[in-house]
């Protein structure tokens, strides 16, 4: 039976005798267990003339409504023009391929994927298991590992510098710089690294390694290498705040290097810009570290040869692309390390990474204790004022994170009256630092510096301090309105604090109902998974495998950073074992030299958008 609760509306739409469609989600009656029903289904009236074959008597597909375009609607239209399909249209897959995986044509594909045959297993066709739906899947795995292929063999007939490690010099200085023993797992990316250094051909790696796993010293060692090389190094980070630190922690670093570390970053006065772009120009700044201002048209390097791009996730590959080019004006590309405190699933790494190297830093440095993390509500927040002032009181430091996301006039506003009343209701006899995203530079710093020497207790802050942010002497962290926060901004936002040897908390502050009606209840559900997650692990790489689940992996080719990767059907989480194949096959063809020609044939065949996402492929 179907049920409809609220439903006189329905009184003067149906009448008797009319066909209908009904669909949507059965379930068991609680009543009475033996029998199924469904909810508020959703309604379709067919008339006299509509019973053919695209809604009666045999498997019907149900689409999701485009605005006020609904499924029946949409059918029908499938349904005309799935009837212009020629089963013998061209293929991209090749045809021997295509025979030994025993797939169908793509014309035959594509009409039974939309109005499969009577006979085909819903179940098959509801997890996109059915022969049409895998022949399609397959193909958008296959172009993507292509591409990926492709970039990879034409990557390595670039030329790059081939530096020279032997050097006693170049150990010496290694050793100099080593503020700390390293870990095994530093030791073996850094090996991974230099191996990738010697050749001619440019490194393309990705570093992968939780906060606070060491990711900052093992770029500063590449760009030693690099340096005594005769050729300078740039790391470019996502924001000015990032920068600095990196400046100041690169400078103190390599003080007994004699090394010249360079800030380039917008705020800057005009002359210390200009006097900074000179020396980068000569060649005097050896290491030049930076935001976008690293691309700007007026920098131009004397010698670039290796790159270290910190949390690429932030940068649109166009902008990564002009940095890469600021080598390539030399004649030569530059070697390139990505670092990513965003782990990705081993599972999926070197798949939708599969141009990149990949290293993975799996072990945090000694001496570091467990974060405790705990979920609170608002009801609960003078508790935990109370536990800021008993860790303040032990000579302490805490954050209070606010989620100003677009750093808009209004947020702001409230941000800074709530930085007011803590100020003067809640911490009246301790020091507070207000740090937000409209601050210039010069501002920015001076409330850093404050923090870092313990002058400021409390620090307010926005989403300004998601990253890299470095005070081994904070311990709490509280976070407002946790659940609007994405679960990497709140593994991050984390590792701002257990960075020291003392115990750390992370307090996620959230209403138990953030929102009404069925679609917001479904988001409440989301919002609560994460902060469930971050409760209950503090593995980078376990956080990331919920939040692809949760989100969907972002769009790897083009510019894009979140979706599905663009596919239409295929979904690399669900598919795993599809995308693995594919990865198989389009490797084998890219480096098979007698396939050349099948290869140029299915290139030309290639959809635009396929296209347009391989010449982006190499910079994603």
């Amino acid at each position: 039976p179907c049920k409809f609760f609220h439903g006189g509306y329905l009184e003067g739409r149906l009448k008797p005798g009319q066909l209908l469609i009904l669909h949507g989600k059965a379930e068991v009656d609680k009543l009475r267990p033996a029998r199924l029903e469904m909810i508020n289904p959703q309604i379709e009236v067919l008339g006299n003339e509509e019973m053919d074959s695209t809604e009666v008597g045999r498997i019907v597909p149900i689409y999701e409504a485009i605005g006020t375009f609904g499924s029946r609607q949409i059918r029908r239209a499938m349904y005309a023009a799935v009837q212009l399909i020629d089963q013998r249209m061209p293929d991209v897959l090749p045809e021997d391929l295509r025979a030994r995986l025993g797939y169908p044509s793509r014309g035959e594909a594509l009409i039974h994927t939309h109005f499969p045959e009577p006979g085909e297993s819903l179940d098959a066709l509801n997890t996109f298991r059915s022969p049409a739906q895998q022949r399609l899947i397959f193909e958008e795995f296959f172009l993507y590992q292509l591409s990926l292929a492709l970039d990879r063999k034409a990557s390595r007939k670039e030329n790059a510098i081939a530096f020279r490690l032997r050097e006693d010099a170049i150990r010496e200085a290694l050793k100099r710089i080593l503020p700390f023993k390293p870990t095994a797992a530093q030791k073996r990316v850094l090996a991974e690294i230099a191996a990738d250094l010697e050749k001619p051909a440019p490194m393309n790696r990705l570093l992968q390694g939780d906060v606070g796993s060491g990711k900052t010293i093992i770029a500063l060692q590449a760009a030693v290498i690099a340096i005594e090389n005769g050729a300078q190094a740039a790391l470019m980070a996502p924001t000015e705040i990032l920068a600095v630190q990196h400046f100041l922690s690169a400078r103190r670093i390599l003080a007994k290097t004699g090394y010249r570390v360079e800030l380039l970053i917008s705020g800057l006065k005009a002359s210390e810009k200009s006097a900074a772009l000179d020396r980068i120009r000569s060649g005097e700044a050896q290491l030049v570290i930076g935001t976008h201002a690293l691309i700007e048209d007026n920098v131009a390097f004397a010698r670039l040869g290796f790159v270290a791009i910190d949390e690429q996730h932030r940068f649109g590959v166009l902008q990564r692309k002009r940095l890469m080019d600021k080598a390539a004006a030399h004649g030569h590309a530059p070697h390139v390390l990505v670092l990513t405190a965003t782990p990705i699933p081993r599972t999926l790494s070197l798949t939708l990474y599969g141009d990149l190297d990949v290293s993975v830093l799996d072990e945090l440095p000694p001496g570091r204790t467990p974060i405790v993390t705990r979920m609170t509500t608002q009801q609960h927040l003078p508790g935990v004022w109370e536990f800021l002032r008993r860790e303040v009181a032990a000579g302490h430091q805490a954050y209070i994170v606010y989620p100003v996301i677009e750093e808009s006039k209004l947020e702001l506003k409230a941000a800074m009256e709530e930085y007011e009343r803590l100020s003067r209701e809640v911490f009246p006899k301790l020091k507070l630092g207000l740090l937000h995203g409209r601050l210039s530079s010069d501002e920015k710093e001076e409330v850093m510096q404050r923090f870092r020497k313990n002058e400021v207790q409390i620090l307010v802050a926005t989403t300004v301090v998601e990253v890299g942010v470095d005070v081994p002497n904070a311990t709490v962290m509280v976070i407002e309105h946790a659940e609007r926060f994405g679960l990497s901004q709140l593994h991050q936002l984390r590792g701002r604090i257990g960075r020291g040897a003392q115990k750390s908390h992370c307090i996620l502050v959230a209403p138990f109902r953030m929102t009404v009606g069925r679609s917001a209840a479904a988001k409440e559900d989301v919002a609560r998974a994460r902060l469930e997650t971050m409760v209950r692990t503090s593995n980078g790489f376990e956080i990331a495998e919920t939040d692809l689940l949760l989100r969907g992996p972002g769009e790897f080719f083009g510019t894009r950073q979140a979706g599905n990767l663009g596919f239409h059907i295929a979904n690399p989480l669900r598919d795993k074992e599809l995308l693995e194949l594919a990865r198989r096959e389009a490797f084998a063809l890219a480096a098979d030299s007698a396939q050349q020609d099948a290869m140029q044939r299915l290139l030309r065949q290639l959809p635009s958008e396929w296209q347009r996402r391989y010449h982006l492929a190499r910079i994603g």
